[in-house]
């Protein structure tokens, strides 16, 4: 995570110094501000749905200090301030910053460029508390979700120019710099409201007791008829969604759907075959690939329970086998729209779901039984390495980068469709012989039971 860190800073480091100077050559007749302005309020509302996922509400061990005399006022603006020197508030920093030098030194109005710096600051500081507030809440993000997706079509589609509204509201503040105390209005009222509510819930009785769920059961009845696979099936349902890990690597899966538009959209990419069929794997590969590299880790805090169970071990890998397949097939129907840019893109991704179905749910299953270390099904699916070993890492060559390969190999010589038709028989063939794998890797987890049970008996 350090390191990551330390990535973004100079990302964003560099670009907030280079910016200027690359938009220029790129662009001669544009004026590099309105044009970074003109995208102001895309990057306004992906910062808030990145905190949302990845951003931890600060966090200290408050129960003690409740009983010691310390105003409660001075907890709450304690943990209010201690957010704002969050790492997620310093990133944008290190462009807008940068940037803003750049402008001044290139003759640009320094009251002006000042007024728009602190306009910057002040709107991720907003963009902070914010995120408080709708922390949590599944409906907000997908608000925000729909809001920033929304916006995107809008201007791609051409049915409204959302960069020239974003770009009238930003120049009119470098032209206008009073209008900063719109956005410090804005994070006055977000700061009390935060002051507020954690006020409210700053009580030793409520820091000490037990919290009581209402328990909420959904009818699977409807799996009953997949036979001795059903209870392992509307087992594993259960666990991602009652789970928070879980819940977040299935709604991401969904995501992952729009993978493809990074490269689908851009000329580059068209020249570049092999780069476009690895966005196809990602299209429809979401859920096999981020939740099947941690089979049967999901189980661990359980593992040894269930194989104490008299259960068949073949049913029970077939049945994670089974769910990896139906989420891909139903990643595949939701990815029809890439029939806007072409049969060619479209034959890609229903290649590269052949594969993922009858290849890669194979070579996750056979990788799971190596896994070894445990995993908190209730910690955030964001930025959480746990469970994570350098298997995760060497995966990547069989899943992703050998279809590739193998595209790529069949292409240079064949073309395209027989690129294609390489990897989709591939994975027809997994698919046919399905079941003589399935054994095989059976027999592996029952070899390896013991081991399993012992690492995941193991505490972190």
């Amino acid at each position: 995570m350090g390191f990551f860190a330390l990535y973004m800073m100079l990302s964003f480091l560099a670009l907030g110094i280079g910016s200027f100077f690359i938009l220029k050559k790129t662009m001669p007749d544009s004026d590099p501000l309105q044009t970074v302005n003109s995208f102001l309020l895309f990057a306004v509302f992906g910062d808030l749905i990145f905190r949302y996922l990845m951003q931890k509400l600060p966090v200290m061990d408050i129960k003690p200090l409740l009983i010691l005399p310390i105003r409660k006022t001075k907890l709450v603006h304690y943990v209010l301030g201690k957010s704002t020197f969050s790492a997620f508030n310093i990133f944008s920093l290190f462009f807008y910053i940068p940037f803003a030098v750049v402008l001044i030194t290139q003759d640009y109005d320094t009251t002006g460029v000042l007024g728009w710096l602190a306009t910057m600051i002040l709107l991720t500081q907003c963009g902070n508390f914010t995120n408080f507030i709708i922390n949590k809440n599944n409906i907000a993000f997908w608000g925000l979700a729909t809001v920033l997706i929304g916006t995107i079509g809008l201007q791609y589609f051409g049915i409204y120019d959302v960069t020239t509204l974003s770009q009238s509201i930003f120049d009119g503040l470098v032209a206008n710099p009073i209008y900063v105390v719109v956005p410090f209005g804005l994070l006055i009222i977000l700061y009390i409201v935060n002051f507020k509510v954690l006020k409210g819930q700053l009580f030793l009785d409520d820091a000490i007791k037990e919290k009581v769920k209402e328990a909420n059961t959904v009818d699977l009845s409807w799996a009953n008829r997949f036979g001795e696979m059903a209870p392992f099936i509307k087992n594993e349902i259960r666990l991602i969604w009652r789970n928070k890990r879980t819940k977040t690597v299935f709604l991401m899966s969904f995501l992952f759907v729009l993978y493809g538009l990074i490269f689908f959209t851009q000329e580059t990419y068209q020249k570049m075959p092999a780069m476009l069929v690895f966005a196809s794997l990602f299209v429809t590969g979401g859920f096999v690939l981020n939740y099947g590299q941690f089979i049967p880790a999901w189980e661990s805090a359980y593992y040894k329970m269930l194989m104490s169970q008299n259960l068949s071990y073949r049913k029970y890998i077939e049945s994670k086998w089974f769910l990896m397949s139906i989420m891909t097939t139903i990643l595949f129907v939701l990815a029809t729209p890439y029939l806007y840019f072409g049969l060619d893109i479209y034959l890609m991704i229903a290649a590269g779901a052949l594969f993922n179905v009858g290849c890669n749910t194979l070579v996750l299953l056979y990788a799971g039984s190596f896994n070894r270390k445990q995993i908190d099904l209730n910690a955030s699916g964001f930025g959480n390495t746990q469970g994570t070993s350098a298997k995760q890492f060497i995966i990547i060559i069989p899943v992703m980068l050998v279809p590739v390969g193998i595209f790529y190999g069949v292409y240079f010589f064949f073309g395209l469709n027989a690129g294609l038709m390489a990897i989709a028989t591939l994975g027809f063939i997994g698919l046919v012989s399905k079941n003589y794998f399935l054994n095989l890797i059976t027999q592996k987890y029952i070899r390896d039971k013991y081991a399993a049970i012992s690492a995941f008996n193991q505490k972190a």
